[in-house]
């Protein structure tokens, strides 16, 4: 028996994937998240040769010469660079499964926004199968991360749950291994950083950078009054003087800074929740709303929608890899995993 478990495990390897706007997460079944790294790759100008992926490529955000560039290939979720996030996808499962010694290609389970055309679903499953992948199942990042939560996604009872990543929020009512109703926007966590900037461009004459908006944001960005006040020194380019400058900035200016995207994020909670049919209704009342994603991080959120809705609010054990755990756990139960993956 044992033998028979070694074997399977040398032919086979399993893959979840989390292909983000603003990160990307592999789960390799057996070993768990191995890979969690910046939607980013670094490539030649001149050669079209990639100069780096992921970690190395984000350090490198906002520093190249002219003849090399920073992109990134996802945007609001879908793919913007078909060629480069091909590349991209292909680092990573290069990256998740080397030395490993496999001796079949990868089974992959990608997690993707419920809001994407068929087109763009198709532009995700070549990549993965350019990328040598034997099968691939798409599924919605609502869904997997509810399986993620641990919620009861097969029960006859509505779980709400709202995934606000790096390009789009998705808000799902999922009842019996299936999307009930589900509304997306294509404002998230990337809009609150173009947001900072622009608010210390307005108000200060500053110009800072996507990596110091996003410092900014996780530091002292709020969705609701903190309880104690805090400040933070940022540094950029005087617009007016040409020459480098530091201010110190507090929380209420980037809770300012962040209504209009905060208030588009609430007020999509509530369109769902006008549209969620009236017994599921009941049991999102019992049972709250789920925050998960990166830009459920974002401090008090769950306090403001708490507010708005009246409802309980209740954020992930650790929102930031819900969906691709949730995809590596419908890996264990292939008969589930075709039964909810979309073409």
């Amino acid at each position: 028996m044992n033998l028979i478990k070694w074997v399977k495990s040398r032919l086979f390897c399993d893959l979840a994937i989390d292909l983000g706007t603003a990160n990307t997460l592999v789960y390799l079944k057996g070993k768990g998240i191995i890979i969690q790294e910046p939607s980013i790759v670094v490539v030649n100008r001149q050669t079209g040769k990639i100069e780096a992926v992921g970690n190395r490529a984000k350090d490198m955000l906002g520093k190249t010469p002219t003849n090399v560039i920073a992109i990134k290939p996802m945007r609001d979720g879908v793919i913007a660079d078909f060629e480069i996030a091909e590349k991209m996808l292909d680092y990573f499962i290069k990256k998740a499964t080397n030395n490993r010694g496999f001796l079949l290609r990868p089974r992959i389970c990608i997690g993707i926004p419920t809001g994407i055309t068929q087109v763009e679903r198709r532009a995700v499953k070549d990549v993965a199968m350019r990328a040598k992948a034997t099968e691939v199942y798409l599924i919605e990042q609502p869904m997997s991360a509810a399986v993620g939560a641990d919620l009861p996604i097969s029960d006859p009872t509505g779980n709400m749950i709202v995934d606000i990543g790096g390009g789009t929020t998705d808000i799902a009512v999922i009842s019996l291994n299936g999307i009930v109703f589900n509304h997306a926007i294509r404002i998230a966590g990337n809009e609150m950083d173009e947001a900072i900037i622009q608010y210390l461009k307005k108000k200060y004459n500053l110009l800072i950078g996507e990596k110091s908006a996003e410092m900014v944001k996780i530091q002292i960005g709020s969705a609701y009054p903190l309880d104690e006040p805090l400040t933070m020194e940022v540094k950029g380019r005087d617009l007016r003087e040409g020459i480098p400058k530091t201010i110190v900035i507090d929380d209420q200016e980037i809770r300012e800074s962040l209504e209009d995207v905060v208030a588009s994020i609430v007020n999509a909670v509530r369109i769902a929740l006008e549209k969620t049919p009236p017994e599921l209704s009941a049991d999102i009342i019992d049972r709250g709303i789920i925050l998960t994603g990166g830009g459920a991080l974002l401090k008090n959120l769950d306090k403001r929608i708490r507010e708005e809705t009246q409802l309980p609010v209740f954020i992930t054990e650790d929102p930031l890899t819900t969906v691709v755990l949730g995809a590596g756990k419908m890996l264990d139960d292939l008969e589930l995993l075709k039964k909810i993956s979309v073409t």
